[in-house]
């Protein structure tokens, strides 16, 4: 499994870990709760991976794109700079049952990963075509960013 396997693999189980706390708020940080951001984070993980076990290695093309390439060497994602697309965007109160199911979908869409082709791809609204490699790195790097914000809600 390669390394970034791994570390979303433990990402995820970071999240699973604060499903306890899905009920914590604070509106300083996040207008949302902790259980809306793992609840997005997997969505995000899910949809995504489906995208790409349903494109065509084939057709992959790329061209530079400034913002990936920015925010990919700074490693981080910038806080409050974008919004979520409607498709991602949890649409019912946190339940810990159903997100139970959606991180188990999630391990098992990061582990799926091995099998597909480098080539594999999808279209990111701000990053533009992201291959396998690159979709790697922006899974860890979104699921991060929404950690550190729950951190960040869990600590206040």
């Amino acid at each position: 499994m390669p390394a970034q396997e791994n570390e979303l693999i433990d990402l995820l189980e970071q999240l699973r870990a604060l499903t306890a706390n899905s009920n914590a708020l604070d509106a300083k940080i996040s207008a949302a709760s902790v259980g809306w951001h793992i609840d997005h984070s997997l969505l995000v993980i899910n949809q995504i991976v489906n995208a790409l076990k349903q494109s065509d290695p084939n057709t992959y093309t790329t061209k530079f794109n400034f913002k990936r390439w920015l925010v990919f060497n700074l490693n981080k994602l910038p806080r409050g700079k974008a919004k979520a697309p409607k498709h991602v965007i949890p649409r019912n109160e946190f339940e810990l049952s159903v997100t139970m199911e959606q991180m188990d979908r999630a391990i098992q869409h990061i582990l799926d990963l091995d099998q597909l082709n480098r080539d594999h791809y999808f279209q990111h609204p701000f990053f533009g075509t992201l291959n396998l490699k690159r979709t790697r790195k922006m899974l860890s790097l979104h699921t991060k960013h929404h950690l550190k914000i729950i951190h960040d809600i869990l600590s206040n």
